[in-house]
């Protein structure tokens, strides 16, 4: 395990997605490389100071000593451009909220590092996810406290232009009091053709679904997915064969898997699958799911579970995308806010907020 406390006490609050879930052949040195880099983001607490950066070995599993890589108050998520050489930060910069573009330089030894490029004020408030298209032009936000979406174009060299649109969510499911009595939009992505763009709200209780024009940076209201009433749909994402999607409900613990209709942007729900058994939950103050990933081989599911501090892991039935429970495994950390996968599938990384590792 890695601690952080001795450096910067940081909480962490995701292991890049597009680092080390997608690493661009551009970063690799070679065929088989023997570590990758990890971009970590940080919590608003005083201890972070932003955006840290370590090694992992993809041989022993090994994580090197985390360095600060980039100053910006509580980076709670991260994106990277598809060329491999961009980092975008959702956080605070001089007292507003924005999404920040970094530049990652390499030394002649290899070593990474991030250059500031430029930010873009979001204009409602903090985000909780940010993510960009597969070429590069088109960046989402979701605002939970605000409950809308944000659109931004990207220059060419990797920096943003504007930001181009923003769609505020509307209403409530109020099934669950405090936490869905108004829209909280939690994640964004796109679909794998890229025709529409996905919004999980905890607040609605449904997946906002858009018609993309990623030339443009637009989007167009399309329709919903729809969860469970009281699950609180927090991330998803698509099966490695575009035909299912898990959906992560973070008030249940529960995944929702449906079945997704490329030509019609439409999502049918399948089934809802508990991640932790609930008589197990009854002794913990504070519990919620957190984050979603699929493995590289479509073969299996990983959802990261707060306050029980486990990931529980599904096999996939690769006919019908049905899920079934293969085992909870302890992170060996307090309050894993996200997990994620190294691209060959063989080290699954987890990022414990409160135990700071």
């Amino acid at each position: 395990m890695l601690s952080l406390t001795d450096r910067a006490a940081v909480a962490l609050f995701c292991v890049l997605p597009a680092v080390v879930v997608g690493l661009s052949t551009s970063l690799l040195a070679a065929d088989d490389p023997a570590s990758i880099d990890v971009w970590i983001g940080t919590s608003r607490s005083k201890q972070s100071k932003g955006i840290y950066h370590a090694t992992l070995n993809l041989k022993t599993g090994q994580l090197s000593e985390t360095e600060l890589a980039a100053e910006i108050n509580g980076p709670g998520f991260l994106a990277m451009h598809p060329n491999g050489h961009h980092i975008y930060a959702v956080g605070d910069l001089d007292g507003q909220a924005v999404v920040a573009a970094y530049e990652i330089k390499k030394n002649k030894k290899g070593k990474a590092s991030l250059s500031f490029q430029n930010a873009v004020e979001i204009g409602d408030g903090g985000a909780a996810h940010v993510s960009i298209d597969s070429s590069g032009r088109t960046i989402l936000t979701a605002q939970y406290g605000a409950g809308s979406t944000a659109v931004f174009s990207v220059n060419e060299d990797g920096s943003i232009k504007e930001r181009t649109q923003l769609v505020k969510h509307e209403g409530g499911s109020k099934v669950v009091g405090n936490r869905q009595d108004a829209p909280h939009a939690h994640w964004t992505g796109f679909s794998p053709d890229e025709h529409f763009a996905f919004v999980p709200d905890l607040g609605m209780d449904k997946v906002a679904i858009y018609k993309v024009d990623t030339a443009g940076a637009m989007i167009e209201q399309h329709g919903f997915g729809v969860v469970p009433s009281g699950g609180g749909p927090r991330h998803m994402k698509f099966h490695t064969n575009g035909k299912w999607i898990y959906v992560l409900n973070e008030l249940d613990l529960s995944v929702t898997r449906f079945d997704y209709d490329a030509q019609a942007g439409t999502m049918t729900p399948q089934e809802t699958v508990l991640t932790v058994p609930k008589d197990a939950l009854a002794k913990e103050k504070f519990k919620s799911c957190s984050e979603i990933r699929v493995h590289p081989t479509g073969r299996f599911v990983y959802a990261a579970n707060r306050g029980h501090d486990t990931v529980t892991v599904f096999s996939v039935d690769q006919a019908t995308g049905r899920l079934t429970f293969i085992e909870r495994e302890n992170v060996r950390g307090a309050t894993p806010r996200n997990v994620n996968l190294t691209p060959d599938g063989r080290w699954l990384i987890a990022a414990g907020q409160d135990s700071h590792t």
